[in-house]
């Protein structure tokens, strides 16, 4: 490849032409093993990453599981509103791996559907908290002056509110409510907690050196939030965006189980209601309300811990926590060994004696 590019190169010269600097760099051999070393860098620290943590390898892995498994087991399921089949099946009965319900539809296809529109739910909520909170605290914390004292207003206002009453008034007087609805509605009103928490970390950026050099030189306000304030807070966007995702997810469970939940969809909230009113916990129908309970105390235990990793890996004080905790328990247990091999000498020394 590089005689082809030398070849190309004398033709040029001798046509009286050439070949631009940049492009001879994209495409020699050195340009391309840079970047493959880059990648498989980045992979091995996220390896290193993992074995330091286990929680995150932890959840990581259950969140992907429960996604793959709400993203692949519905080609092969049945319709989860088909009523054709024969009421209260137990699991394995009828070719149903976990049964039926009371009204003929299959559980694991339900739960499969389910588990996908209660991602979407928790997946919406989340990104609009993330952008909502970084508008009314980062753009706040960083800009001043009386634009930060009407977003932090706002955002006071909104923190004050609770939530859940809200969501139960507004979904009552909402006739049709899609898992779409449900996302801007379960987004709009959990945003102002992380917003307060941005705007500190924002506050706090902006007195920093890089940024201060970024408006000596007279870079656009927008421009420095975006480029040198934003990104440095993206492990703190995650958390709070983990932290969104669980609270709608269990914000829409709660609203569906008391009956306001989506209309005309399948939520794992949506199943547990079903249950409730087809009296499965009486009729010991355990295979029809179980299984979404578990699965969302599943993922929520899992983003969770992801989201707990990510706050030992951005607070140097967690860190140092967690390292003096993990000293103390390898303290402790070089005790009691030492403990131990002290009675096991004596007892070989009484009986040596006796």
């Amino acid at each position: 490849m590089a005689d082809d590019i030398r070849e190309q190169q004398l033709a040029a010269q001798a046509s009286g032409g050439g070949i631009a600097p940049a492009q001879i760099i994209e495409e020699t051999p050195t340009a391309v093993t840079a970047g493959r070393v880059e990648k498989v860098g980045a992979w091995r620290r996220f390896g290193q990453l993992l074995r330091r943590s286990p929680k995150l390898a932890i959840g990581l892995a259950m969140v992907i599981a429960i996604v793959l498994f709400t993203v692949i087991v519905p080609f092969f399921t049945e319709s989860p509103t088909a009523l054709d089949n024969a009421s209260l099946l137990r699991p394995g009965e009828g070719g149903h791996l976990l049964g039926t319900t009371q009204l003929g539809a299959d559980v694991l296809a339900q739960l499969a559907h389910g588990g996908r529109s209660s991602l979407l739910i928790g997946l919406g909520a989340g990104f609009i908290t993330v952008v909502l909170s970084v508008f009314f605290g980062v753009v706040g914390g960083y800009l001043g002056g009386w634009t930060d004292e009407v977003l932090f207003f706002i955002s006071s206002i909104m923190l004050v509110i609770p939530g859940l009453p809200l969501l139960i008034v507004v979904s009552s007087y909402i006739p049709g409510r899609s898992i779409w609805l449900f996302a801007v509605l379960l987004g709009v009103t959990s945003w102002a907690g992380s917003a307060i928490v941005l705007r500190s970390q924002a506050r706090s950026l902006r007195n920093r050196d890089y940024v201060a050099a970024a408006r000596v030189a007279g870079e656009n306000p927008w421009r420095i939030i975006f480029v040198e304030i934003i990104p440095n807070l993206l492990p703190l966007a995650a958390a709070q965006f983990l932290f969104a995702v669980v609270a709608a997810i269990l914000g829409e469970a709660g609203l569906s189980f008391l009956g306001l939940g989506p209309t005309g969809g399948v939520t794992w909230g949506t199943m547990l209601n079903d249950a409730q009113q087809g009296a499965a916990l009486t009729r010991g129908a355990w295979w029809w309300f179980i299984p979404p309970g578990i699965l969302i105390a599943l993922l929520g235990g899992a983003l969770s811990l992801v989201n707990f990793s990510i706050d030992e890996i951005i607070n140097p004080k967690l860190r140092t926590g967690s390292a003096q905790a993990k000293s103390v328990r390898e303290a402790r247990r070089k005790h009691k060994e030492s403990r131990r091999a002290v009675k096991s000498a004596r007892a070989e020394q009484k009986k040596v004696t006796s």
